[in-house]
């Protein structure tokens, strides 16, 4: 896929991957909107890169799901649109079974898959028009292997791989020239895991692996860790379960 001259939009684009997909794709000749739910992040993202278009949105909220698709489509529509926006809950040690792990698990789910689906739909039709696009949705390594300490993530997750998937699927049987891409990370250096000690890959090296993908259409795009545990899991689930969820991890959920 040719990414020169592409109009992109990335969901979650204020920080982190999103804003590193932005940097990486402005360097390759795209146009590029953001989104994000913090005005300040999205202003500071716009001072770094002034070519940057940035538009505040909830990937959550249908009404301003609605705003965006507006918004943009005034802009002359998008090529790409990047479901990067997701959030995790915090283990907060109290187990699978009560009513905070409940509030938890709706909030990842609106935005991790429905927030997606959401999207997906009010611009496919802009999407078909388009001589090239494409749908980019992050799924997670823990779609392959969960966590016990991201139970609902996880979860949230492997809907979302499975629906892209089956979306990939579908474009196809209906003769669509849509392109659908997952991207599948590791555990990557971001605000959101700056607590965590475990084995990290920037976003950096994330967002070159995403782009090598797209550019040789490879639709399902595995990068670091993800390739191995993508294999092992194969071979050795049993064996693969334990590497995800070491011994030391159990402490958090007594």
């Amino acid at each position: 896929m040719n990414l020169k001259g592409k109009r992109i939009l990335i969901t979650g684009g204020a920080s982190g991957i999103g804003l590193e997909a932005a940097k990486q794709f402005l360097a390759l000749g795209a146009k590029v909107i953001i989104t994000g739910r913090n005005q300040e992040k999205l202003d500071a993202a716009k001072k770094l890169y002034p070519q940057l278009t940035a538009i505040q949105s909830d990937a959550a909220n249908a009404d301003e799901a609605l705003l965006l698709f507006d918004k943009v489509k005034a802009m002359g529509g998008i090529d790409i649109l990047y479901n990067n926006a997701g959030v995790g809950v915090p283990p907060l040690n109290l187990g699978l079974t009560n009513e905070k792990h409940l509030e938890g698990a709706i909030y990842e789910m609106d935005v991790n898959y429905f927030g997606v689906i959401r999207l997906n739909n009010l611009f496919l039709d802009m999407l078909k028009s388009r001589k090239e696009s494409a749908i980019i949705n992050t799924s997670s390594i823990l779609s392959y292997v969960p966590s016990l300490l991201e139970a609902t993530y996880s979860a949230s997750k492997t809907a979302l791989a499975f629906y892209t998937q089956l979306l990939r699927e579908h474009l196809k049987i209906t003769y669509s020239n849509v392109k659908v891409f997952e991207l599948l990370p590791p555990l990557v250096a971001t605000e959101m895991t700056a607590e965590r000690n475990e084995k990290k890959i920037s976003a950096e090296e994330l967002v070159k692996g995403l782009i090598a993908g797209l550019k040789k259409d490879q639709y399902t795009i595995r990068v670091g860790d993800t390739k191995v545990v993508y294999l092992l899991n194969r071979l050795f689930p049993k064996f693969t379960f334990g590497l995800i969820n070491p011994k030391k991890s159990h402490q958090f959920l007594k």
